[in-house]
């Protein structure tokens, strides 16, 4: 068992690990967990056990949130597109827009960028590197939104600096998503909780049977985690919906 340090352990004790919290409970405890167990301002994250086969190509579950306050954190976006669509992209704030000049770095092993996008066009060379930024989460997708009209390149890269995040279930059926950081107020995490508990209940995927959503959990980098009474999360996100 790995060695958890004293603080933590503080922490993991304010958390009764037979109840499971409302989403305004679980959302002050882990902004108080947080304060005791960092010296940064942690990302909180939530972790959802699915109610799927991930063996199985019909039960994946792979698409983007767009969190309305934001994920707290700095993105920089690269583009791989060429002529116009390279000049839409840099007046659009791409901190990196290239081709085959960006390709020849990445293959070098250089990852130094949170996002990776490109136009339809780039997708022939742009898939060589699917060893490297496959591995990081980095390859452009069309279910992530990531490979992008040259058009619609503003819209692409405004989402993502206002909040969008990927959601994709790992090999154990698992989903782990940032919903900001610690120091947001109540408010602006509960959002951003509705908005991705939403936008996961709505990719539930054709071959999923049963309960889809069979668990759910709030932690912070560093924090323990706090189980979510998953009935009253989704009749958050479901209200919120029908509003």
């Amino acid at each position: 068992m790995a060695h958890r340090g004293k603080r933590y352990e503080e922490a993991a004790k304010l958390v009764d690990r037979e109840r499971f919290y409302t989403p305004d409970e679980a959302i002050r405890l882990v902004k108080q967990t947080a304060e005791m167990t960092a010296k940064f301002d942690p990302t909180v994250e939530l972790h959802a056990r699915l109610g799927i086969d991930p063996r199985h190509a019909d039960q994946q579950v792979r698409n983007t949130a767009t969190l309305p306050a934001g994920t707290g954190k700095p993105v920089r976006i690269l583009v791989f597109a060429q002529g116009d669509a390279a000049r839409i992209a840099e007046q659009a704030g791409a901190e990196y827009v290239g081709a085959d000049d960006l390709i020849r770095q990445i293959e070098g092993e250089w990852t130094d960028f949170d996002v990776a996008m490109a136009t339809p066009d780039m997708m022939g060379r742009v898939g060589r590197l699917g060893r490297i930024l496959g591995r990081r989460g980095l390859m452009p997708n069309p279910r992530s939104g990531t490979i992008v009209q040259p058009q619609d390149l503003p819209r692409a890269i405004d989402e993502v600096r206002k909040g969008r995040v990927e959601f994709r279930n790992d090999r154990t059926g698992l989903l782990h998503v940032p919903i900001g950081k610690a120091s947001f107020d109540e408010d602006k995490l509960r959002q951003n909780l509705t908005a991705l508990v939403d936008a996961i209940q709505r990719n539930r995927p054709t071959g999923a049977k049963g309960v889809f959503v069979r668990g759910l959990t709030l932690t912070s980098t560093m924090g323990p985690g706090i189980p979510l009474d998953v009935a009253s999360t989704l009749a958050l996100a479901g209200q919120a919906q029908a509003a």
